[in-house]
């Protein structure tokens, strides 16, 4: 008998795409028939979907159920213990027991709600906004704010210009550059790698296609990067490579020479700025004695005096676009370059003109920049938190190793909570945090962690309740993105694998043991909540000129997506401002551009004064530190998985050498370490160390490595969390996770940021024979008293039971 073959739309952060089902098993993805660049990303999801590494049914940790509770501490360490598999009754009422006791004991706020926004992009099976609302309905939590990707400029740009809305891509748009702009400096360049991805999915890959336009219509493009790699192949560009961490110098010089030469735009600076002069005294030296020249600047970044000033009377002297990746601002001092960029931009004085002026974020995510009409999407309401507490999110292992510590964050005087239970679902933190050993150490502190996964992650690995959570082909959703221009429905294709559930109905389960049932689910099923967000976005749709009319849902559901029109005219960042700054103020305390906050200036940081300034990182090529460790470890987005999701598929696996991460080494780098192209290296420091595989690229500058995140941390938890946290003896990461190296401090105390890509290694061959990965093992104890090995674990297509 034939089999015949089913097909069901779907959405990804990696691009929309046709799951084709058959016998009920996910046999190909076809891409979104609109899409002009689609991801091969989309091709490794039946191999996740179906894979050995899926979590089959719920499981608990040995030694926290030898030792529950208080004592959970003392039992085997996280992350090298085995796991029993239980029915759901029992692993729900473990879960709310643990929850119930937490709160009775030591109130809502020692429980840290942990999740991260990449699980999905549905919006409703969303993992962060429902464990959000799960939590905040039960009596509340500690919540994380901020983000990994550009938690500095979040909580720098309000202060700046009002608004950290330019980083979710809503900057001058493509089609204005492609018109207007004739210079592009790209601060960090425009890797497409990172274009492949948008948060909440993307119906068409544009960046690609905006970029060869905006050459062909004329724009010189110039990369300041210390990685020629960081611009696409075949787009012609000035590659300037730079010293990395020191852009926020780079673009100081540059200010100094405008200043110089009279070349700053005055009448700019006084219509739409304030606090110019105070910036013009530090750029003169009047402050520090110390004068921001181009031979200045040219010490500290490694690139010729004259470059300097041919980039500054280059951009003077046309319509030009200064861009920051994400990336500058993941690093110590982090703020420094994106208020730098600004006001580089304000003094050429083409901020608010077609484009020119700033941008964040080209290259870094393909939402940025994308021509799209406004348009709401649907969206599941969160609430609000009773526990009213909350910790940046990139200080995890400060808050679990130093409760009640003190810190400083954004003009509060704050302290960390003692956090007695983690609830996680959504997200690895043992890929997306830094100095991955410290937060192994400090993952030994709480007394119970719950977590939802899908997979034997190295998260799930170091929980004590595992919940097996569905993948996106097993539940409905709708999906779009906020800068995309199509919303998507998205299909149920297969029944839940094993005994998975939806996140949503594992927390109405929950919520119904503890009473708050109708406070959560308000009544309504999955299938309710599509209909009740999709009916609330279709209404504010219905209010708009712009927009046009929706169908009903039924209609929705069979179309399988709705396409936005076209906008009616270019988006320009800050151009009403720009033609009336009185009628147009920010929503800054001047209602200007501030170069100078007095607002800033009085929290009286010493790690970020008043107005942009030169800040040596605790760690670059120019520091004492250097002579220890020489090389800059640049940790970048990997090119063949979205962070650490699908690292296990065969596409994944297919760009590693000897089953390790790639590291990219300049040849003369490698030639003085007797390194060769393909061996196996051991990269180092005193955080810790990890095995890769070495690739010889002279599209570095020397002094440089770059190597990709998301590879399955492999390393031994019980070695690390004996050690106590100044041990300086480097602990052996298996398989290349860069962020076993990164350093764990926050980017200044305004902001309290990832300073990930701050990080002085070196590197030596490695000569002993290849320890074995266990990655990807499965941690279960077999009904025997044996190990279950990977292959071991059955995978259903049975509905979830109990």
């Amino acid at each position: 008998m034939t089999s015949t073959l089913q097909r069901y739309p779907s959405l990804s952060h990696w691009g929309a795409y046709t799951a084709v089902v058959r016998d009920g098993r996910l046999v190909a993805c076809e891409p979104f028939a609109r899409d002009r660049a689609p991801s091969p990303m989309i091709h490794a999801m039946p191999d996740m979907v179906h894979s050995p590494l899926r979590i089959a049914r719920p499981a608990v940790r040995e030694g926290w159920l030898r030792r529950r509770g208080t004592d959970a501490g003392k039992a085997e360490a996280r992350g090298a213990d085995r796991y029993v598999e239980v029915g759901w009754d029992t692993a729900l009422k473990l879960v709310h027991e643990e929850l119930a006791r937490v709160r009775d004991a030591h109130g809502a706020q020692a429980i840290f709600g942990g999740s991260y926004g990449w699980s999905s992009a549905g919006r409703f099976h969303n993992a962060m906004s429902q464990t959000r609302r799960f939590l905040y309905a039960g009596g509340g939590c500690t919540d994380q704010v901020g983000n990994y990707s550009w938690g500095a400029a979040q909580f720098l740009l309000p202060h700046v210009i009002g608004t950290w809305q330019p980083l979710t891509g809503k900057v001058t748009d493509w089609n204005s550059v492609a018109a207007h702009t004739r210079l592009i400096l790209a601060f960090g360049g425009m890797p497409l790698r990172n274009a492949q991805v948008i948060a909440g999915g993307a119906g068409d890959h544009t960046t690609a296609h905006h970029l060869r336009r905006s050459v062909d219509q004329g724009a010189r493009i110039v990369v300041i990067s210390p990685t020629r790699g960081d611009m696409p192949d075949g787009i012609p560009a000035e590659w300037i490579p730079i010293r990395p961490n020191t852009d926020a110098a780079l673009m100081i010089g540059m200010a100094y020479v405008l200043l110089e030469s009279g070349r700053h735009d005055a009448g700019f600076l006084d219509r739409c700025c304030h606090g110019f002069e105070r910036y013009a005294a530090y750029l003169r030296g009047e402050t520090d004695g110390q004068a921001k020249t181009a031979e200045w600047a040219a010490a500290i970044c490694g690139i010729p005096a004259g470059t300097v000033r041919r980039l500054a009377l280059d951009a003077a002297g046309c319509r030009s676009l200064v861009n920051c990746t994400w990336s500058l601002q993941r690093a110590h001092r982090g703020e420094q370059p994106y208020w730098a960029c600004i006001a580089l931009a304000a003094m050429l004085g083409q901020i608010g003109l077609p484009g020119g002026g700033f941008s964040f974020g080209l290259g870094s995510i393909n939402s940025a920049g994308n021509p799209r009409t406004d348009a709401p999407v649907p969206q599941l309401p969160e609430g609000s938190n009773p526990a009213a507490s909350s910790i940046p999110v990139a200080r995890i292992a400060d808050m679990l190793l130093d409760p009640g510590g003190a810190y400083r964050f954004n003009g509060q005087d704050c302290r960390y909570p003692d956090i007695r239970l983690v609830y996680w679902a959504g997200g690895n933190p043992f890929h997306h945090h830094q100095d991955l050993n410290r937060l192994q150490r400090a993952w030994q502190r709480p007394e119970t962690i719950v977590v939802h996964e899908t997979w034997w992650t190295p998260t799930a690995r170091r929980a004590d309740i595992v919940l097996p959570a569905t993948t996106t082909l097993e539940r409905n959703d709708i999906g779009a993105s906020s800068r995309d221009g199509y919303v998507f429905a998205m299909h149920r294709a297969l029944p839940p694998q094993g005994l998975s559930r939806d996140d949503f109905d594992i927390y109405r389960e929950l919520a119904a043991m503890g009473g708050y049932e109708d406070a959560y689910a308000q009544g309504r099923d999955a299938w309710g909540w599509l209909q009740h967000m999709y009916a609330g976005m279709r209404a504010q749709w219905a209010a708009s000129e712009d927009l046009p009319d929706t169908p009903d849902f039924e209609d929705f559901w069979r179309r399988g997506h709705l396409a936005l029109p076209p906008p009616r005219r270019d988006f320009v960042l800050f151009e009403d401002f720009r033609k009336n700054p009185s009628g147009h103020g920010l929503r800054t305390p001047s209602g200007r551009i501030e170069l100078y906050s007095e607002r800033i200036a009085g929290f009286g940081y010493d790690d970020c004064p008043g107005h942009p300034a030169w800040l040596p990182p605790v760690e670059w090529l120019g520091s004492p530190s250097a002579s220890r460790y020489p090389l800059h470890l640049i940790t970048s987005q990997p090119e063949r998985r979205l962070h650490s999701q699908l690292d296990p598929a065969p596409l994944s696996n297919a760009g590693k050498i000897q089953g390790r991460e790639p590291v990219r080494i300049h040849p003369a780098d490698a030639a003085a370490r007797g390194i060769a192209d393909g061996t196996l290296v051991r990269i180092h420091n005193d955080r810790g160390a990890c095995l890769a595989g070495a690739v010889l690229d002279d599209a570095l500058m020397p002094g440089v490595l770059v190597m990709s995140t998301g590879a399955w941390f492999d390393a031994d938890a019980g070695k690390a969390s004996s050690l106590d946290a100044d041990a300086g003896e480097a602990r052996l990461e298996r398989h290349g996770n860069p962020n076993a190296l990164t350093l764990d401090v926050g980017t200044s105390q305004l902001t309290q940021g990832s300073s990930a890509l701050s990080a002085l290694v070196d590197i030596e061959p490695w000569r002993d024979p290849a320890p074995p990965m266990r990655a990807y093992d499965v941690p279960l104890k077999s009904n025997d008293g044996g190990e279950a090995g990977s292959n071991d674990v059955p995978i259903s297509s049975a509905p979830p039971g109990k």
